[in-house]
Order: structure tokens, then C-alpha cells, then sequence
């Protein structure tokens, strides 16, 4: 978001000052934005785990999506990257789905955390593909994948631009990418859709957000400056190589991936047990 935020800085000529607000699946964050008053000047930055899959993730949840917040526009796409260690015998999504049927609860699976987009992609994973997969948690990317270079854990599904790196370099095996298309960067990689898996889907978004009843001239100004920044080459170039997906849709369109995304977690939630600590 800081490439976006530093383009309309310059464009509105308005400086962006960036508080992170991490932990509880990004509760505390979401609450101060919720908290905010409607005038434009307090905004967040909504995703997917905060705005579709919180509701069926945690067992309480002190905000409603559509009646305590504003939403602006969806910002950007990234897609999950399939990954094994090295020497796992395994170059394709068949070949993944066979191992683990003939070894059920062998592999085991890391991830950057409960609730997080690589945890949920590999449960619908699992779930699509009849296979049983143990799940290893991480208190973020870094050391799930420093532990699947080292063979202590089988695989990973995790963001292209976190992984993607490793892959390149040769660390750890690509198998597929989790989006309905190839990976810009990655256009030798098959979607697990194509390569074996039909109809499966995983992307991280992630959006600009205000609180509830933000007027809506504020909102169509904020959504302007958003598609204007996003028209900008440099900045384009710069989403490229991070491989990461520029969309900057209307309020509408946001509202609508969300209510298409929270059903589809909420199962994927129920049927895996899914929760966070």
C-alpha cells in the first residue's frame, strides 16, 4: 500500500502518515478505523482475512463489515504460490495429491499463520483434493519458509511476492499458483486449477476502507485518486515486479467481492476446524 499511498501523496499533495496496527487478526486495526470519525482523514487498509473471514474465524468479532465501515476500493490481488522443499519427490499437483493419499498425515504443510490466506488456500486445498495434509502454524512467512528450505516441513502455500523470491533463486520447488491466472513473473508455473485441481481459487486482496457513513463525495474523490494513481506506468511497472495485481474497482465492486468471499471462507472455515488462538 506504500507505493499507492506515496503516488496519491503526490497527487493530492497530501502527506499519508502509515500507522501499522498488526495482531488479532487484524481486529485492533479495523477498530480504530471503526472508532474514526467520518471525515476522510482516518482510513485503513481492509483484507481479506479482516473483511471476509474474521466473521466466521473467531468466535467474536466487534465490527460488522457492511455497518461499521466504508468501503472504497478494492486495491490489489495476490496470488498464493504452491511450493514444496526440494526433495520432495513432487514436480505437479497429481503427483502432490498422490503422495499424500498414499501417505495420509505424513506431509505436513506450514503456513504464516491461523486464518491467514496460505492456511485457508491449503485447506480448500486439502479439501478439494480428498487428501489429509497436517497443518503447521508460523508466527509469519519467514520462518515457515526458512523451514521448508530445510525439509522440517513438506510444503507451503503462501503470497507469490514472499515466496516467489526462493523459487527463483532455487531454494524451494514451485508447483502451481493459486490464481485464475499464471503468475506475470511466473508464466512457466501451471494455476492448481489447470494443473490438476478444477474450480480452485485462492487470491489475497486487500483494499482502502473509512468508517461507517463516510459522505459519499469523499469516497468517489478517494476512489478517483486511487484509479488515477493506478493509471500511472512507473507505478504499474512497480505492482509487476512485486507481482501483484492493481484493480482500484468501484465501492460496489468491493462490496461485492466481499459478500462473494465470505460464504466461500465460512465453509472452507467450518469444514477444517480453522480458528485462531
Amino acid at each position: 500500500m506504500r507505493l499507492l499511498l506515496a503516488e496519491m501523496s503526490k497527487q493530492m499533495g497530501v502527506a499519508f502518515v502509515v500507522e501499522n496496527k498488526p495482531g488479532a487478526s487484524f481486529v485492533l486495526g479495523t477498530m480504530d478505523i471503526v472508532r474514526a470519525p467520518a471525515d476522510g482523514y482516518t482510513l485503513g487498509y481492509g483484507n481479506i482475512v479482516s473483511l471476509a473471514v474474521n466473521r466466521s474465524l473467531l468466535e467474536k468479532v466487534p465490527y460488522d463489515v457492511e455497518r461499521d465501515l466504508s468501503l472504497i476500493s478494492n486495491c490489489v490481488r495476490v496470488y498464493n504460490m504452491l511450493a514444496v522443499n526440494n526433495s520432495l519427490p513432487v514436480r505437479t499437483v497429481p503427483e502432490l495429491i498422490a503422495l499424500a493419499k498414499r501417505s495420509p498425515g505424513r506431509l505436513t504443510m506450514a503456513s504464516s499463520g491461523n486464518g491467514t490466506t496460505g492456511h485457508l488456500g491449503g485447506e480448500l486445498f486439502k479439501a478439494m483434493s480428498g487428501t489429509f495434509i497436517l497443518h503447521v502454524p508460523y508466527r509469519g512467512s519467514a520462518q515457515a519458509i526458512n523451514d521448508l528450505i530445510g525439509g522440517q516441513v513438506q510444503l507451503m502455500f503462501d503470497n507469490v511476492p514472499s515466496i516467489g523470491p526462493h523459487a527463483k533463486a532455487g531454494r524451494v520447488r514451485a508447483v502451481a499458483v493459486s490464481g485464475p491466472r499464471r503468475s506475470a513473473v511466473f508464466p512457466e508455473i501451471p494455476t492448481v486449477a489447470e494443473a490438476g485441481l478444477p474450480g480452485y481459487e485462492t487470491i489475497a486482496w486487500g483494499g482502502i476502507v473509512g468508517p461507517a457513513n463516510l459522505p459519499r463525495e469523499i469516497v468517489a474523490r478517494l476512489q478517483a485518486e486511487i484509479r488515477t494513481a493506478y493509471a500511472s506506468p512507473a507505478l504499474q511497472e512497480r505492482y509487476r515486479n512485486l507481482d501483484t495485481e492493481i484493480d482500484g474497482g468501484t465501492p460496489e465492486q468491493f462490496l461485492a467481492l466481499v459478500r462473494s468471499e465470505t460464504p466461500k471462507w465460512a465453509a472452507v472455515v467450518k469444514r477444517s476446524g480453522a480458528k485462531v488462538d
